[in-house]
């Protein structure tokens, strides 16, 4: 736990109590805070109440008492509507703030110069994170990963002075709703990975929701680094603002090559020719990586690295921390071969536009699709449709999927997990392809029939692993 010693004797509201709510009324009593927490939802009254942290209905409390409210990032801050919370809070001039502020106050009261990478983007954040920590790992560091990946930021240990050994790193996952409640957020090095429409019925509009996003990397402390992703028009503009300001920007492109930063060329990470180089230098090769196929797993390595420079690591330590990345559960997530058939699971895949990037990456596909349906379904695909030889599609989502694929794609209705990868074992281990893939990606949410794309993605998981003869991935 990071105990908050800037808010000891201090009277502070916490509301939404969540892992991140219970863990920063923990952290802010720990530290001599007077707390006072609630909830819209009483089980979750009852259970701080167990863990010993003093609740109330804050509708009664005297605001004019309290310094800061510390929100949950799941409340609603501006849009649809302030919660009522943050509507009292305004009006008695009391600030709004969440976790990962708190953390950014402890850091630089006590360790301003410990290392602190945040990563923030619509898309690939989590594999980005987690490559991050995982590259510092294997190369020695203490390596403390949180935020919007799992671990509340408060869960974890205190940062530290770059003199103790080994290096402690905290690698955080920030997003939007996190970073608009983190008005001071200064990393050491922050992370870009790039800007698409998302979470509009919270930030109202897509600038707004950019504005947000781009907050993290303009906070980068003045001899940090800001890492952003330029292959949209959002990031483009960001690090062009970025270094008008004096930031020192790293560009990264896995589609054109750059003059400066880093960019991917033939699954190579190549570093941009320096003054006085002749040409640009390869950093780390991707080739053969199971788990960054793709490129937008090659956006997500190229920031990585960045970023694992910037921490100091060498080209040698990159490279080996790269081959060593197991990747992660659900997302692209290799789970063995029967013969020549390659099972994975990406139920993270919960939009088309998810499970476009699992498409891209193999040719010879047996599709498994399905759930609740998002708006536009699968329309956006059919630029993939002459990869798959087969689809097997589940949940409310089937009929409409089926309508879209109609003589283009062979398909079946199957409605449930197993009976979809029971045909798609069967066809698959049946083809002529060289390289057959039964891929679960289903471009839906899942809770017409699971609670989360995780329990899906765990269900799937445990069917394959049953199948005769799998060899499993290790």
């Amino acid at each position: 736990m990071i105990p908050i010693t800037t808010f000891a004797g201090k009277k502070v509201a916490v509301f939404g109590l969540g892992s991140s709510g219970l863990a920063s009324a923990s952290a802010l009593l720990t530290a001599g805070a007077d707390v006072v927490a609630s909830d819209d939802h009483a089980e979750s009254v009852a259970k701080a109440n167990a863990a010993g942290i003093p609740t109330a209905d804050l509708h009664h409390v005297d605001w004019s008492k309290i310094a800061s409210l510390v929100l949950a990032p799941g409340v609603p801050l501006t849009h649809p509507a302030p919660h009522w919370t943050v509507e009292v809070a305004h009006k008695a001039g009391v600030e709004v703030i969440g976790d990962v502020e708190l953390f950014c106050r402890e850091r630089r009261r006590h360790a301003p110069d410990a290392p602190f990478v945040a990563i923030t983007g619509t898309n690939g954040k989590s594999t980005t994170t987690a490559l991050i920590a995982h590259l510092a790992a294997t190369a020695g560091m203490d390596v403390q990963m949180g935020g919007n990946i799992g671990t509340a930021i408060l869960s974890l240990q205190p940062p530290r002075e770059r003199l103790i050994q080994p290096t402690r790193v905290h690698v955080i996952e920030c997003s939007s709703y996190q970073i608009d409640l983190a008005p001071s957020l200064d990393p050491s090095i922050g992370i870009l990975i790039n800007l698409s429409e998302d979470h509009l019925d919270r930030h109202g509009t897509m600038e707004h929701y950019a504005a947000v996003k781009e907050r993290l990397v303009a906070g980068v402390q003045q001899q940090g680094t800001a890492i952003v992703g330029v292959d949209d028009e959002w990031c483009r503009a960001v690090a062009g603002r970025l270094e008008k300001s004096g930031k020192r920007v790293v560009r990264i492109s896995v589609r054109q090559e750059l003059p400066v930063g880093l960019y991917v060329e033939s699954q190579r990470i190549m570093r941009a020719a320096r003054a006085g180089e002749g040409r640009a230098a390869e950093v780390a090769a991707l080739g053969g990586i199971g788990s960054l196929r793709g490129l937008h797993n090659a956006q997500n390595a190229a920031c990585a690295t960045a970023a694992a420079l910037a921490l100091g690591l060498a080209p040698a330590q990159i490279q080996a921390g790269l081959c060593s990345f197991p990747g992660l559960a659900h997302r692209m997530e290799e789970l063995g071969r029967r013969a020549a058939v390659l099972f994975v699971n990406d139920s993270k895949a919960t939009n088309a536009d998810s499970a476009a990037q699992a498409l891209a990456c193999f040719s010879d596909i047996f599709w498994i699709a399905g759930g609740k349906p998002k708006t536009g379904g699968i329309e956006s695909l059919r630029g993939y449709f002459p990869r798959l030889r087969k689809a097997y599609l589940i949940g409310e989502a089937a009929e409409e999927f089926a309508a879209t694929l109609a003589d283009e794609v062979p398909y079946e209705i199957d409605g449930t997990l197993d009976k979809a990868l029971a045909a798609a074992a069967r066809d698959a281990a049946a083809s002529s392809a060289p390289e057959p893939v039964v891929l679960l990606s289903p471009a839906c949410a899942s809770f017409d029939q699971y609670r989360n794309f995780e329990v899906r993605g765990d269900a799937f998981r445990k069917l394959v692993r049953a199948l005769p003869g799998l060899a499993p991935r290790t």
